[in-house]
């Protein structure tokens, strides 16, 4: 069957409720305000305020926040494991981005389950508004079974693009067939560290993808509900933008990206956070 005639649009991330756009927005590679701006025009509302943060996207925040917070869902992620400065990371955020509350917050990189002490401290902020939902990471995916039937979690974060596709049977299969009652999930790594779009790791006689055809890759998953980007500057957030509109892919173009995705995983050494 083939896809491609329908554009990518705005969304329900899962059972949150949330309304969001198909491309999430990362803040760590440096693009510039008027990037994330651009996005926003396009519907791209996801704002995720992670770990490297740049003052481009914080900027934008700044700037957009005022008159279309309630357009936008801004997620702030912790990597702490003591529960004393979960307030701290949070409340130290959202004075950086001039705002009151996030939508999400993320708890990253958890293989095992955060203790319960940290998690009183989430639940804590949440009953004051200081968040609404939260998200969790992790790299070991089969813990992600626990965390899709926990409650507490209202979106999972997991690893997925043409080279790591693990998702596929140790995630996807988990989440509840009724779109509404599962949580929402964010793929990440779409480009797979830039490496699906490096000529020397594409098959002889294929072309290249594009940063667009990663992100068509991924959302074109029906589990997926969005895939995150990190653009370094305006022209790449143009040309994630063109996702959009291209749509989910075509089988054959499903299987081209799969053929490059196999031999990326094939040539290329050892990666932080390595797909196990």
């Amino acid at each position: 069957m083939d896809n491609t005639k329908k554009a990518f649009g705005i969304r329900t991330l899962g059972r949150t409720g949330l309304k969001v756009g198909p491309i999430g927005l990362g803040a760590a590679y440096g693009a510039e305000a008027k990037a994330y701006e651009l996005a926003f025009e396009h519907g791209l509302n996801y704002f995720y305020w992670g770990s490297f943060r740049k003052n481009g996207m914080r900027d934008a925040i700044r700037t957009l926040a005022p008159n279309n917070r309630e357009k936008m869902v801004i997620t702030i992620q912790t990597y702490t494991r003591w529960k004393w400065y979960v307030p701290f990371t949070v409340t130290r955020a959202l004075k950086q981005l001039k705002i009151d509350y996030a939508d999400v917050l993320l708890l990253g990189w958890y293989d095992k389950p955060p203790k319960q002490k940290l998690l009183d401290a989430v639940f804590a902020l949440k009953e004051k508004g200081l968040i609404k939902k939260i998200a969790i990471s992790c790299h070991h995916r089969p813990q992600f079974e626990t965390y899709i039937k926990d409650k507490n979690y209202d979106i999972i974060m997991t690893r997925y693009n043409a080279a790591h596709r693990g998702s596929e049977k140790e995630v996807f299969p988990f989440l509840d067939s009724d779109h509404s009652k599962r949580p929402g999930v964010i793929s990440y790594t779409t480009t797979r560290w830039s490496d699906l779009l490096n000529p020397k790791f594409t098959p002889k006689g294929m072309k290249t993808p594009l940063a667009s055809d990663c992100y068509r890759f991924a959302l074109t998953n029906p589990n997926v509900d969005m895939a995150l980007c990190g653009p370094k500057n305006l022209n790449e957030m143009t040309e994630n933008l063109k996702a959009l509109e291209l749509g989910p892919m075509s089988n054959d173009e499903m299987e081209w990206m799969k053929a490059v995705g196999n031999n990326v995983r094939a040539n290329t050494g050892f990666k932080p956070f390595p797909d196990k």
